[in-house]
């Protein structure tokens, strides 16, 4: 198998990112492993898509360091293929890193990804369920029981009026963003600095205010889910806990963090078998959902990240799991003699 890890940049990858742990699996189990960057596809004027590849040496590494050290060195050849050479194509950018400075870049992997996935590349997550899920608006899909009260504007009074129904407090962040940038807790509609932070997030594009749910101060729980499912191997969960920074109310490795272990209980489980079917409609393969007590604060679709830190705490490796996971659906899809659409095989 051959597969490719669309990323923003190969100069951004590190270690420890969730894309590294996944490269690492798949030399170790025999594969092939490339890199796609926005700007390395070429639609032909035949009609043939080819990308410009950044290929790791064919050798199994032994620590993600290794293998990182080899992405940035000259150990890593360039070539240009045809899409088809490809088997699976992950696509693990984060279009909110490229929405500001590389506005074209941010819907290369969705653009891209379908006309692949209509070459026959596997295509996971599949590009339209990316599409749909660009944004934390994706969230307002999902059952009401299962997310906190959110209000979505660019209105401050309308977020003040809000904010005035939620006793403990809002959370205010960017409706699109990541990795816990300009994400503030307001305690009232008269906060002192209400003023400040609209301007600081609104300048982002809208807005999405949550009930702030005090069990949040403990941190949240990311949950990976594959295929629908918590994933799961040798009876444990990919699961941790993200404690906050003292004095922080996010709990992102970005923001500073703590990842440390967290029994799965029936309560995530719950919340995860709620918004499994929508998951599976949309083609979702791989996703992290971010859950306090019984609600769902994020779902992330894109680049979900702290699967290193759990293989680390758990002593298992997921990341081989998520492979052999891959290498099936090329089983079935074969089986299948062309019958399967790219968004469902992703979740089969």
């Amino acid at each position: 198998m051959r597969i490719a890890f669309f990323v923003n940049a190969i100069k951004d990858e590190y270690p420890h990112f969730t894309t590294t742990v996944f490269a690492l699996a798949a030399l170790s189990r025999g594969h092939e492993v490339c890199y796609i960057t926005p700007g390395d596809f070429v639609l032909r004027a035949d009609d043939t898509l080819h990308a410009n590849v950044l290929n790791l040496p064919t050798k199994s590494f032994q620590k993600v360091e290794t293998l990182h050290k080899a992405l940035q060195s000259d150990e890593s050849r360039r070539e240009t293929i045809d899409i088809t050479e490809i088997d699976v194509l992950m696509l693990r950018n984060d279009p909110s890193q490229d929405a500001e400075t590389h506005p074209w870049a941010a819907q290369a992997g969705p653009m891209f990804g379908r006309l692949a996935a209509d070459r026959g590349v596997l295509v996971v997550n599949d590009p339209d369920g990316l599409a749909l899920a660009q944004n934390k608006l994706y969230l307002q899909g999902f059952p009401e029981v299962a997310r906190p009260a959110s209000l979505i504007s660019k209105n401050l009074e309308e977020i003040r009026d809000f904010i005035d129904t939620q006793p403990k407090g809002v959370i205010i962040k960017p409706l699109q963003g990541s990795g816990g940038k300009n994400v503030f807790k307001i305690d009232g509609p008269d906060d002192a600095n209400i003023n400040q932070i609209f301007e600081a997030v609104s300048e982002e594009g809208y807005m999405i205010a949550q009930g702030f749910m005090p069990k949040a101060k403990d941190g949240d729980v990311r949950v990976f889910v594959m295929n629908g499912t918590p994933l799961e191997r040798d009876g444990k969960y990919a699961a941790l806990r993200r404690v906050p920074a003292k004095g922080d109310v996010r709990s992102n490795m970005h923001a500073k963090g703590t990842a440390v272990k967290v029994e799965m209980t029936d309560e995530i489980l719950a919340v995860a078998e709620l918004v499994r079917p929508k998951l599976i409609h949309d083609g979702l393969f791989m996703v992290g959902l971010d859950i306090v007590g019984d609600k769902i604060l994020e779902i992330n679709v894109f680049t979900p990240g702290g699967l290193w830190s759990i293989c680390d705490l758990e002593g298992v490796d997921f990341a081989e799991t998520v492979i052999k996971s891959l290498e099936k659906k090329l089983e079935m899809r074969e089986g299948s003699q062309g019958n399967l659409s790219n968004r469902e095989l992703a979740v089969l």
